[in-house]
């Protein structure tokens, strides 16, 4: 269902095996689901499985990589951005929320990990992910389709994790340019025999832009992120790991006019006064063993997160919310053969949450719910042909308990095709704003919600062309949902809150990848989604049918120089207006638009670079939700020193 805007935060989770993959270079050489690769070995698929030891061409479903020399090329500095790149991803962002959906699943359908750590809200049930930045050396890892057998519930969609990566040496970056815009990152590691350890700070500060229709008020926002990693061989065959983070969000918002008189009613107006200030702490310490010279590994994790979230008005604090969550995993890995592996797992989390708005006029005290799921999983990596399943049941306080199975085979056709196909299920417990979240006037809980369930399967293909040098992947899926939470307005009041429909809840589509090495200093990656999402026989929301998105790199030899256009295309898409004085919502076409990056550094001298950028370069005015304007043109210029 649609969650109130301003709702976001962060949770955490222990999955112990989210060891963060060996960080690696990347020369962009094409391999499987249209992303690139090494060309040493294919990447860790550090999502892919409860067993860490997966590989990319292993995987036997959709998944994703943007590594670390691609969000450089592209001067990614909000994730949110370059997902849109990824098939099967939606963005929608507005100030203080930004939401992804996958494959047309809701935002708090979505599993967001950062090192491992479950990020999502107790609150909304989702992630804000216009607050993660990358970090000097990160990637990113997106798993289209439902992952609950492995995952629990909020993975109906898929996952997406964000991999800090391991870092040796300091690097320092400083950009500033349009709406008085500076941000600063820096990160400094190193590793020595059988440890690692890196800390890294990243400041975003912009004066922003109006984002109402016709408004002169800019919206603007301070962004605060320090985190830290690290893990030492204390003993041989014996690993401790930890990992910590702080992201602080301040900022600007506009909100609707509410005045049924107003000739704007039910627009976005300019608000002043009104703002939002969010805190977030994740931390995660873990231990793994190895056994039988290492076919048999034991991890052991715990992680803890508190989060705590507040919007205020001209006259004060008007909305506040703290939830946190603490969850600890065991996960015992052992290979049976050389093509045979076998892994359990078990898991534990509480989850609570307090609604802390001022004035009285809600419970205050907190709630909370506790979850418990154990996991088996069997794995079949042969020559040619591979094979997986996996099968969950959770144990919850407050709902039915559920088993979820995911089961999935590959068979490489000849050297260069390969065909895939896997089926799933998936489940999403309500989150505590959907049960008991209450804003005065506006949204009233619901205790009586039960959970969503999904089942899905896909079909694919990856083929290899010219020696490597290019490949295409294709991807049919098609998806069901029961019992959708969705938002009612009740007569006589009509004040809005969640239900679980009737009826089913249908998403089918075509995913496209195309990564190609054109030449030594030429690469292009390209992807293509259709989607047909329907919730009850109609159009879901800021769901469009098409989405596209090509990035042209170019790099001089030996790195003296590089480039890189990027366009990305977002179909006409549906939203829902709050215009009616009934305040039941009628149905507002979002139109489509096309945006233009383009960015080229230049080394200076042995470790300094100097950049700049033109994001939005032909100044598209769009509106990814209903009257919010998103912004304009920007420039940027800056450099970056590294050693």
């Amino acid at each position: 269902m649609k969650n109130v805007k301003l709702l976001c935060g962060a949770g955490l989770a222990a999955l112990g095996w989210s060891v963060p993959a060996l960080a690696q270079d990347d020369h962009g050489v094409a391999t499987g689901n249209g992303q690139s690769r090494p060309d040493t070995e294919t990447p860790i698929l550090v999502t892919a499985s409860r067993d860490p030891a997966i590989t990319l061409t292993d995987y036997t479903g959709s998944a994703f990589v943007i590594t670390a020399e691609q969000l450089e090329a592209r001067q990614t500095r909000d994730i949110a951005d370059v997902l849109r790149d990824v098939p099967g991803v939606a963005v929608s962002s507005v100030a203080g929320q930004t939401q992804i959906r996958l494959r047309g699943a809701e935002g708090n359908h979505v599993l967001v990990l950062i090192d491992g750590i479950e990020v999502s809200d107790p609150f909304a049930g989702e992630f804000d992910v216009g607050t993660l930045q990358a970090e000097i050396g990160s990637r990113v890892e997106v798993l289209r389709g439902p992952q609950s057998a492995l995952y629990g519930s909020d993975a109906i969609g898929g996952v997406v994790a964000y991999d800090s990566g391991n870092f040796d040496g300091v690097a320092a970056r400083l950009e500033g340019g349009s709406n008085n815009t500076i941000n600063g990152a820096a990160r400094a590691g190193g590793s020595g025999s059988g440890w690692d350890a890196s800390l890294s700070a990243i400041v975003v500060s912009t004066n922003g832009e109006p984002n109402a229709r016709g408004g002169v008020r800019d919206i603007g926002r301070d962004s605060y992120t320090v985190s830290g990693k690290g893990s030492a061989e204390v003993a041989e065959d014996f690993t401790l790991r930890g990992s910590a983070r702080f992201i602080r969000t301040e900022g600007q918002f506009n909100d609707s006019d509410f005045d049924t008189a107003s000739p704007t009613f039910g627009l976005t107006i300019d608000s002043p006064g009104t703002g939002f200030e969010n805190e977030a702490v994740y931390a995660m310490i873990g231990a793994q063993y190895s056994a039988l010279d290492g076919r048999w590994t034991h991890d052991l994790s715990a992680q803890i997160a508190d989060i705590t979230r507040g919007t205020f008005g001209p006259f004060g604090p008007s909305n506040s919310s703290e939830g946190d969550r603490i969850k600890a995993s065991y996960v015992s890995g052992f290979a049976l053969a050389d093509e045979h592996s076998l892994t359990l797992a078990a898991d534990w989390e509480r989850e609570r949450f307090r609604n802390t708005t001022p004035g009285g006029f809600a419970f205050n005290g907190r709630r909370q719910i506790e979850n418990a799921g154990i996991v088996g999983e069997y794995r079949y990596d042969g020559n040619r042909f591979d094979f997986s399943a996996a099968l969950r049941h959770d144990f919850n306080s407050r709902f039915a308990d559920e088993t979820t199975f995911r089961v999935g085979a590959g068979y490489a056709v000849t050297d260069t095709t390969r065909l895939r196909a896997s089926a799933g299920s998936g489940i999403k417990n309500p989150g505590f704003f959907e049960l008991f979240g209450f804003v005065d006037g506006r949204f009233i809980g619901n205790a009586n919600l039960q959970p969503e369930k999904s089942t899905s399967w896909e079909v694919g293909v990856d083929q290899t062309l010219f020696g490597d040098a290019v490949t295409v992947s294709a991807t049919w899926f098609d998806a069901e949902l029961d019992d959708e939470i969705f938002t009612t307005f009740p007569a006589p009041t009509f004040i809005a809150t969640p239900a679980n429909r009737s009826t089913k809840s249908k998403q089918r589509g075509a995913e496209l990848a195309l990564a190609a090495r054109i030449s030594p200093q030429w690469s292009l990656n390209a992807a293509y989604s259709y989607l047909d999402a329907e919730e009850n026989g109609i159009e879901e929301v800021r769901r469009p049918d098409h989405t596209a998105s090509a990035a042209l790199t170019w790099t001089a030899p030996g790195d003296a120089a590089s480039a890189a256009l990027v366009v990305r295309h977002n179909g006409e898409a549906i939203d829902l207006a709050f215009t009616d004085p009934s305040f039941v919502p009628v149905r507002a076409v979002l139109d489509d638009y096309t945006l233009v990056n383009l960015n080229a550094e230049v080394k200076l001298a042995e470790g300094l670079t100097l950049f700049a950028r033109a994001e939005n370069l032909l100044d598209e005015r769009y509106e990814q939700v209903f009257s919010f304007v998103s912004p304009g043109r920007t420039v940027i210029a800056g450099f970056e020193a590294k050693f």
